[in-house]
């Protein structure tokens, strides 16, 4: 089944932030070989060339790592993975905040709904 990809951010950022999850998460473990650049394009119905921008800017960011002939593997180190998952925390916390001052909503009210949606989840 295609991925679905939102409009107004290029597709290849929106692959490398489900891949950039996957290691947070752990549903790719540290170490582990990662889908070829032509199957996770299969998987996602896209191009190859939009899959392996995504896998450059990830490389770049060294949350994978490329091993030759071998394939493309999780980073080992758990620095990288730890900083990924904090930067990808704040960049959500911040979205939230931004949409919840256009709604005028508190501080307290933000700490809220948090707690709520967390009770609900769990």
């Amino acid at each position: 089944m295609a991925w679905s990809f939102s409009a107004g951010t290029a597709v290849y950022i929106q692959i490398a932030r489900k891949i950039r999850r996957f290691v947070i998460s752990g549903k790719y473990l540290p170490g582990e070989k990662i889908p070829t650049v032509r199957q996770m394009a299969t998987d996602a119905a896209v191009n190859p060339n939009t899959v392996q921008r995504a896998f450059s800017l990830l490389e770049s960011e060294g949350l994978i790592e490329s091993r030759g002939t071998l394939g493309r593997f999780v980073t080992s180190d758990p620095e990288k993975v730890k900083r990924a998952r904090e930067i990808e925390a704040a960049s959500i916390a911040l979205e939230f905040v931004r949409e919840a001052d256009e709604l005028k909503i508190s501080k307290a009210e933000i700490i809220k709904l948090i707690e709520e949606a967390r009770n609900e989840h769990s």
